[in-house]
């Protein structure tokens, strides 16, 4: 079954519930906040008791089987959670799930919570029986671009509204972490007044909760926002990144173009360059066009500029990596 978004998941359950539900992924908020709805309709349609597996090591699955069959001395109906926070429940679990999926037991509401899966979890027989037989719902992470139109919901949702200024200042405040962004909205409607929000009332109101990943250092400098790529560093120095994984990441993704300008130089064709260099996502979109920006000979010497901040690190050569790190960057961005 396809996987809904939020409004879509809230849509579904106004017409009523399914027997069997599948959440997935990431983004914590927004798979509590799934949860959280799911149980809040159960509660009001009578599904007032609700019984909880979480699967650690060495847990039983005949009592999955068990709660699939009990019938409840004090409730008709139940609410029945299956955590599994490692997202691998292994040879019987897997069976076990998909007896689940073929027969979701009568007069109750499952609940599957898995996190964040790799290729082959989501190409198992079990998920896949999960995923065909369930109301599915991915909390898929809140990327840089689809941050500002999430902001602009919550807020609309409490009868505020932000400025242009306003929107750009609290996107750059947030990025990254998207339960301290909720609280921060939550925040503006305990402070102002409905209407539109200005920039130094943000200002003024939000603190600065932005939290990145090193592993999407790349999709700044490669669109070319110098601006973000500095505060990116900036936090990941703050948050006490190892600069050897932040160079790592500059070093992979520099050859990465190179690879890329060679096979476009012989002829090949982008697409199959696109699945061999696996650029998914953001990079898949960006990469052309930043090989065109920054061009073969800047992408030669950042890679020698990365065997130099290689010798930094490692007390070799003289210079503070991160202060070269971020050289590198606004180099590669402003190129």
């Amino acid at each position: 079954m396809p996987s809904l978004s939020p409004d879509a998941l809230s849509t579904a359950l106004g017409r009523g519930l399914a027997p069997l539900y599948l959440i997935h992924g990431e983004e914590a908020l927004l798979a509590l906040e799934a949860a959280d709805a799911i149980r809040r309709v159960a509660g009001e349609q009578g599904y007032s008791e609700r019984e909880v597996l979480s699967v650690e090591s060495g847990f039983d699955w005949s009592q999955l089987t068990d709660a699939m069959t009990s019938v409840s001395l004090f409730a008709s109906r139940k609410l029945l959670e299956l955590r599994i926070p490692g997202g691998k429940p292994g040879t019987e679990g897997g069976e076990a799930l998909q007896r689940l999926a073929a027969a979701p037991p009568e007069d109750t509401i499952a609940l599957v919570l898995l996190p964040k899966l790799e290729r082959a979890q989501q190409q198992s027989k079990w998920f896949q029986a999960l995923e065909k037989a369930a109301v599915v719902f991915h909390a898929a992470p809140v990327g840089r671009a689809e941050l500002p139109a999430w902001i602009v919901r919550r807020c609309k949702a409490q009868g505020q509204t932000l400025s242009a200024e306003a929107l750009g200042y609290f996107v750059d405040r947030v990025e990254g972490n998207l339960l301290a962004a909720r609280q921060e909205i939550d925040k503006l409607a305990l402070l102002f007044p409905a209407g539109e929000l200005s920039l130094a009332e943000l200002q003024q109101a939000v603190a600065n909760v932005a939290r990145f990943d090193v592993f999407h250092l790349s999709t700044g400098w490669l669109a070319g926002d110098a601006a973000r790529v500095s505060r990116m560093l900036e936090g990941l120095e703050a948050e006490g990144e190892a600069p050897v994984l932040v160079l790592w990441s500059f070093s992979e993704d520099i050859r990465m173009l190179l690879k890329l300008r060679q096979g476009l130089k012989d002829g090949r064709n982008s697409r199959d360059l696109t699945r061999e260099l696996r650029l998914w996502g953001d990079k898949q979109r960006l990469a052309e066009p930043a090989l065109r920006r920054i061009g073969p000979r800047r992408l030669m010497q950042a890679l020698r500029d990365c065997a130099v901040i290689d010798q930094q690190i490692k007390g070799i050569a003289a210079g503070e990596p991160w202060q070269n790190l971020r050289n590198l960057a606004l180099r590669l961005a402003a190129a």
